[in-house]
């Protein structure tokens, strides 16, 4: 009984490691480039507005723009790159690398309870070497998106202009840890529609110039240069003077507690991945544990002190990790783990007598159940 203790004390100390590891909020991993114009996110990188940024434009006009320029650290990585948030409109607007692929995300123009609803994804966008530049201008016929100052897809049916609103997030995702690395080189938000001609002025401008041609009339809600080289604030040089602040911790916006799981469904990410590495990762807890309860004099329902256990691991991670960064918390997990739990029970039922049978010394280390 002490051996199958200590290994259940094992198996639960693993479990706890693997849930909240790196149990600490880690530095913020954003650099200046040095002598170029720019800054460097790491593994753990985010940079978020002062305040939320807004538009002066009527309440009926749906047109806005938006250029960033970026080179992603690797072309097999994923992770959002830019999103707003707001908190009445958490789901806002959202642009994310897919290993190469570029996927715009905006809930509130097709469904606002399909949370991370995928409205245009753009193929290849990040398979090339080097700095991408991307704009995304949108009016009354639509949203166009440009790579490099050519046109590579258009959305007749998605239109946008508040989306270019609220507090800014750079390189991670406002309610969950999807952090973002590479260089980010410029970002600028317009009022109003760009014609493909000042899309391509602006795509040399910033390429060869550093900053885009602004032309008459073209109104700027925020323009970011990162020409500071130093410090942790990167200045806006458009009117409005929302800046941006580099936090000395890693940090998520409004990060979630307990995600529901039709929202971590419809979330980027291996969704079905994870299901299968929780319920697998559950397994040895019920294994173990009910190999110890259903030995020990002092449990009538092994099977049911053993899965509630597992549930009440799990909730204990899932409350811990709301508050680390890094992870993600969900009822989905919740639910899984539990169900991990309850097959490591079944599969003991099922192949411990086996073994008894087979290998009758393993009692003796093992003992089966009374």
């Amino acid at each position: 009984m002490r051996f199958l203790g200590a290994i259940c004390l094992a198996v639960l100390c693993v479990i706890l490691t693997l849930g909240l590891w790196p149990f600490h909020v880690p530095a913020n991993e954003v650099a200046w480039l040095g002598k170029q114009d720019g800054i460097r996110l790491g593994r753990y990188g985010t940079v978020l507005s002062s305040s939320a940024l807004t538009m002066t434009s009527g309440p009926d006009e749906v047109s806005g723009s938006l250029e960033i320029w970026l080179q992603p650290r690797r072309i097999w990585d994923s992770g959002t790159f830019l999103a707003f948030y707001a908190p009445q409109d958490p789901f806002r607007f959202s642009l994310r690398q897919s290993e190469t692929d570029l996927a715009l995300r905006t809930a509130s123009e097709q469904n606002a309870h399909a949370a991370g609803t995928t409205a245009v994804l753009v193929n290849d966008v990040f398979r090339k070497r080097g700095p991408v530049f991307l704009t995304i201008t949108s009016g009354q016929d639509g949203t166009a998106i440009y790579i490099d100052g050519v046109p590579a897809k258009r959305s007749p049916e998605l239109r946008l202009s508040k989306e270019f609103t609220g507090r800014l997030v750079i390189g991670n995702s406002a309610l969950q840890s999807d952090s973002w690395s590479g260089q980010l080189l410029g970002l600028a938000i317009y009022h109003g529609e760009l014609t493909p001609p000042e899309v391509h002025e602006h795509y040399e401008s910033w390429t060869h110039r550093g900053r885009p041609a602004i032309t008459e009339g073209k109104r700027n809600v925020a323009l970011y240069l990162f020409d500071e080289h130093s410090g942790n604030v990167v200045h806006n040089h458009a009117r409005s003077g929302v800046d941006l602040d580099i936090p000395e911790k890693y940090m998520v916006l409004d990060q979630l507690f307990l995600e529901s799981p039709r929202a971590e469904f419809n979330r980027p990410g291996d969704f079905w991945g994870a299901v299968r590495k929780n319920i697998v990762g559950f397994v040895p807890l019920g294994w173990c544990f009910y190999a110890y309860f259903s030995a020990s004099r002092h449990f009538k329902r092994a099977a049911l002190v053993t899965v509630s256990l597992g549930t009440l691991v799990s909730l204990t991670i899932e409350i811990l990790q709301a508050y680390i960064p890094t992870r993600a918390s969900g009822v989905t997990d919740l639910i899984t783990n539990t169900i991990g739990s309850y097959i490591g029970v079944l599969l003991y039922k099922i192949v411990s007598p086996i073994l008894a049978a087979k290998l009758p010394w393993l009692t003796v280390v093992v003992p089966t159940r009374r």
